[in-house]
């Protein structure tokens, strides 16, 4: 699927960079990490989409990593107490993002089974309301309210982990 995209996405990444061999440096390493995301299981909707963020936060990293060579001796950098990697790779971060997601499941699997099952088809398979309603054997109106009841419990779960909901008053 992904070599549907490539030779778009290497044009795209060339007219950006004015360089070929870095744009084909690029357009793989965007397929390598796509190709990665698709095996760690998780589900891609849009493939053309995520091939081309990835290909835009290679491009600002390079461009980054450009900026602080040409603008910061080497000697300032090693000084610097920085961390190495990314915040968001960063073992607080992980594991706050860890919670948040954990909050959320644990959100959406208190539902109640049909509200669940209409919740997820929704949000995560991207069905509309009549397809649910026709694979569940229920209504529009009744998938209406299973969701309403989905998106209620998702948004107190997020006050929550705010912190809004714990403050007097």
């Amino acid at each position: 699927m992904l070599e549907r995209y490539h030779r778009e996405l290497l044009n795209f990444l060339t007219g950006q960079v004015k360089d070929r061999d870095t744009a084909a440096d690029l357009a793989q390493e965007s397929c390598v990490r796509v190709l990665a995301v698709q095996q760690a299981g998780r589900p891609v909707f849009d493939l053309r989409a995520l091939l081309y963020r990835t290909a835009r936060n290679l491009l600002v990293d390079q461009h980054r990593r450009a900026e602080v060579r040409r603008h910061e001796p080497l000697d300032a950098l090693a000084e610097e107490q920085q961390p190495c990697a990314p915040a968001h790779w960063q073992p607080d971060q992980v594991l706050a993002s860890r919670q948040i997601v954990q909050a959320y499941v644990a959100t959406i699997e208190a539902l109640p089974l049909r509200c669940r099952e209409a919740f997820v088809l929704n949000v995560f398979d991207e069905l509309g309301h009549a397809q649910i309603a026709a694979r569940m054997g229920i209504s529009v109106s009744m998938v209406e309210k299973h969701l309403v009841r989905g998106m209620v419990a998702c948004k107190l779960c997020e006050r929550r982990l705010r912190g809004e909901l714990d403050r007097p008053g």
